[in-house]
């Protein structure tokens, strides 16, 4: 074996810090929930304006990802990743140290930066570590089931570290643990040679702002109004500037994303079952706590416990059944199955009732959803990175975390609407149970559209991301 094929001897460290880093980009959106009534409290929110210690995280994140994947290919994958966790560590201690609105919020802006520039830096060097190796899929599917982990990790630390500490903590957690990965980064992770392109100012101002207008208008909505002044200036800003970055990109010789990379087939079709999963699973996930919460009666803890079930069969699905299933019967036939599973549990979840009970109303449909998610999730990830040239990996990592991330935001915003629009202000039970019956049957919908569109545009045995079908990959040395 040549030293150039001969795998990293210390990649399973790298993973390590790889699943770590895509943990807490999503504990950091969960982990204040619990925590956001005593930051109101303390720091004079007002009701309006609480959200945007979410909501400002989830637009510097969202808006900066594509930027931080190009960024990943001119500088280096590691180079950014720990300027990523650099950043982040920097936010973390603005936001626990706020004595104010404003300073919270600069905090939460710095840490969706810093997860902005982690998170496409944190694919490419997966795919360094692992790319061309049969161990390929089983990383892809321990950097999958990280997400899941850091969502349910962030309800039990949030709720735990504000009940016996204080709030400040819910930021400061992050702090230790970006030390060590800072420290370990030279260690485990291989240098990655940046391409040494100029950067695309024009390109990263336009798609940065018009992306994070988008975000600004589809969270806003739910509150404003989706036929408000605010929200339509922020769409059409955001449309208007997109625009301008798709011409910008036409005409630069070094693009921030070369438009081409869109031509590929398999690369769109991946990215659009990237969008609609995020559409489906995180109203899903935030409409299943709600009614744990707010119709069961469970606490904070309790319902965060109530998902570890899920949680667990998403790991094991990712990690277990995932790569094997995927290995026989290919990219196509995964996504499709993981989709309907996924439709079918939501179907379930609408069947919700006011006098519900855990085992009959939750844990029953939720581990069909969880199974369906994991096994949709890693073979369509590993595609969208997997058609793109080594080269422009950061690009394609940046692009499909995107695509998630929007597909969330859009997602909850308007199944967030839907289900106001049904309860209609009431706050009774029933009510309430009647509009997260019809936020489900939403994310159902939107998983049928992501079975209905991998089924049209996956290549029936679509290469994964090592660049030969699972099968292939089987038989490539360790």
């Amino acid at each position: 074996m040549s030293d150039a094929s001969r795998p990293a001897p210390r990649r399973w460290l790298g993973l390590a810090l790889i699943a770590t880093a895509q943990f807490i980009v999503i504990m950091d959106t969960s982990i204040i929930g619990v925590a956001l009534p005593d930051i109101q409290a303390d720091l004079g929110f007002t009701p309006e304006s609480l959200s945007w210690v979410f909501n400002a995280y989830v637009i510097a994140f969202g808006g900066l990802l594509l930027l931080g994947g190009r960024l990943s290919d001119v500088f280096g994958a590691r180079r950014m990743f720990a300027t990523g966790w650099a950043t982040l560590l920097v936010g973390s201690i603005l936001a626990g140290a706020a004595d104010g609105v404003a300073l919270e919020l600069a905090g939460r802006v710095v840490q969706g930066a810093g997860s902005a520039l982690i998170a496409p830096a944190a694919l490419t060097l997966l795919m360094t570590l692992f790319g061309g190796t049969a161990e390929l899929p089983k990383a892809f599917a321990v950097y999958g089931a990280a997400a899941p982990i850091g969502g349910t990790a962030g309800v039990f630390l949030g709720g735990v570290l504000t009940e016996y500490a204080s709030w400040p903590w819910v930021f400061y957690v992050t702090v230790p643990i970006a030390a060590i990965v800072l420290a370990l980064t030279p260690l485990a992770l291989p240098r990655v040679a940046g391409a040494r392109a100029r950067i695309d100012l024009a390109g990263a101002v336009t798609a940065t702002l018009g992306l994070a207008a988008v975000v600004y208008g589809v969270v806003r909505a739910p509150e404003a109004g989706w036929g408000s002044t605010e929200v339509l200036v922020a769409l059409g800003a955001g449309v208007v500037l997109l625009l301008a970055f798709f011409a910008i990109q036409a005409r630069r010789r070094t693009p921030l994303l070369r438009l081409g990379i869109l031509r590929e087939p398999q690369l769109g079709a991946a990215n659009l079952a990237q969008v609609l999963l995020g559409a489906a699973w995180v109203p899903m996930w935030f409409f299943l706590n709600l009614y744990l919460q707010q119709v069961l009666g469970a606490g904070a803890f309790a319902a965060g416990a109530a998902l570890l079930p899920m949680t667990g069969l998403i790991v094991v699905g990712m990690i277990v059944l995932a790569p094997r299933l995927q290995a026989r019967f290919g990219t196509k036939a995964m996504v499709v199955s993981g989709f309907a599973l996924l439709a079918a549990g939501l179907g379930w979840l609408a069947l919700v009732r006011p006098d519900g009970s855990y085992v009959v109303d939750v844990l029953g449909p939720s581990l069909v959803a969880a199974l369906g998610m994991a096994l949709a999730f890693v073979p369509s990830l590993g595609t969208a990175i997997g058609a793109a040239p080594m080269a422009e990996t950061g690009v394609a990592s940046g692009l499909v975390n995107t695509s998630y991330q929007i597909g969330s935001a859009v997602g909850l915003a308007a199944l967030t609407a839907v289900s106001a629009a049904v309860t209609a202000g009431a706050t009774d039970v029933a009510s309430l149970t009647d509009g997260y019956s019809a936020a489900f049957v939403g994310a159902g919908i939107i998983a049928v559209l992501g079975l209905i569109a991998a089924a049209a545009m996956l290549a029936g045995r679509a290469r994964s991301a090592a660049g030969s079908t699972p099968a292939e990959a089987e038989s490539v040395p360790a």
